[in-house]
């Protein structure tokens, strides 16, 4: 149903609720965030070694060093949301992620290196996932956990195409071409429907969340985390739950950031070929895909911190499986692991913010989060990049990375929603 009045209508007509096309834009800004995203960073990594001379702990530094910057800077973006809406930023956000990647195309030293990848990750990992994780949950409230299972639909098309599409193109056309490529891409296709499509709030259109009357979603599913009570971002900070979270959320980031980017490394080190590297991450995704949609349900039924901490214990087991194998199989064994906690971490770490503390100043509050996250993602590849330089391996490292989720387990056990009443009692 696409309802219209006094405030404005749908730009296109649609026999369903006008919130699913918002779904399906944001799922288009996931996918389009990938050539700022390590899985997909990480395919040039070995041509850039070759093509400048430069170490893998040097490179490791440039990525770590712009990752940090990009995440210092990300906190402004999300107040920006909050402030011109989503619909202004997703189009300018996509067009210098466009410009990032045409710089990327003609860089010719480390200065050029490291200001391309400090864009690449503010406006590609940062902005393009920050932005339509702050859109869909305005336009929904009982149906949140299965809208944003459909949008991170986007997320694992990104990552399953992008290392096989990146491997080919950069074989066949080089690595310059390539960033050319996605650059046109994210220019002519994401930025006019951005445009066109987008609106930040259902009552820009006379419509409400989830396109039902008194959410009746909220009624068939009481045990559904909703919080209709929009906290500040300076209320959260002062409860527990907050830091708490706010830990568990750059853990991922941490982790998974140093893996993929020396993935084609650390299975060169098990005997095995490049190519194993790129069909692991494209079963990551494969994997999750289906797996998101299960939990989309899950988080809509099941209190997000128990969730949350299924997924940590998911991240132990896949890390201890990558440290034992050494065979094809293994390392396929693991691709399939990582998939379902991959499955999981999309959907409970973009759905337990507006579930705990509303969406009014979500901008704000997820703006703090994803800041967070990228600062985690910054810290990743280089420990990884040091520790192979000095030891010539990874399983110190990954012994290291281990108590990482061990931690935010016990942590996301401690968090459960915090009372608002509680709070201005």
């Amino acid at each position: 149903m696409s309802a219209q009045n006094q405030t404005g209508h749908a730009p296109v007509k649609t026999p369903f609720y006008y919130g699913w096309v918002i779904v399906f834009i944001a799922g288009l800004s996931v996918f389009f965030s990938g050539p700022g995203q390590t899985y997909s960073v990480s395919i040039f990594i070995e041509s850039y070694i070759a093509d400048f001379d430069y170490t893998r702990s040097f490179v490791s530094a440039l990525y770590s060093t712009a990752t940090l910057i990009a995440g210092l800077t990300l906190f402004m973006v999300g107040r920006l949301v909050d402030r011109v809406g989503q619909r202004i930023m997703m189009a300018v956000v996509g067009i210098l992620l466009a410009i990032a990647c045409l710089w990327n195309s003609v860089m010719v030293g480390a200065i050029m290196m490291f200001v391309g990848f400090f864009m690449l990750r503010l406006f590609g990992q940062g902005s393009m996932t920050l932005i339509p994780n702050t859109l869909v949950p305005q336009w929904f409230i009982g149906k949140r956990g299965r809208a944003l299972s459909v949008m991170a639909i986007g997320g694992f098309l990104s990552s399953a195409l992008l290392p096989p599409l990146n491997t080919w193109l950069i074989n066949d056309f080089g690595w310059r071409t390539t960033w050319m490529i996605w650059g046109v891409a994210l220019a002519v296709i994401f930025v006019p429907l951005a445009i066109f499509l987008v609106r930040n709030q259902p009552k820009e259109i006379g419509e409400i969340p989830d396109g039902t009357p008194k959410h009746n979603d909220l009624q068939q599913n009481p045990n559904v985390e909703v919080n209709e009570e929009n906290w500040t971002l300076k209320e959260a900070m002062k409860t527990r739950a907050f830091w708490l979270i706010l830990f568990c959320v750059s853990v991922p980031a941490l982790v998974n950031t140093g893996v993929t980017f020396h993935l084609v490394s650390i299975v060169q080190g098990k005997g095995l070929s490049d190519e194993i590297a790129a069909i692991v991450l494209t079963l990551m995704a494969v994997i999750g895909f289906p797996v998101t949609f299960m939990v989309g349900y899950l988080v809509d039924r099941v209190s997000v911190h128990y969730v949350l901490a299924i997924t940590f214990a998911g991240h132990i087991v896949a890390l201890f499986i990558l440290l034992q194998v050494s065979s094809t199989t293994g390392v396929i064994l693991y691709g399939i692991i990582w998939g379902f906690v991959n499955g999981f971490e999309r959907i409970v770490l973009s759905i337990v913010w507006p579930n705990y503390f509303g969406r009014e100043h979500l901008g704000s509050i997820k703006g703090l989060a994803q800041t967070i996250m990228v600062l985690g993602s910054a810290f990743g590849p280089l420990p990884f990049g040091l520790y192979f330089d000095w030891f010539g391996g990874y399983e110190g490292i990954l012994w290291i990375m281990i108590l990482f989720p061990l931690i935010a387990m016990i942590f996301s056990l401690l968090s459960p929603k915090p009372s608002y009443q509680a709070y201005h009692g």
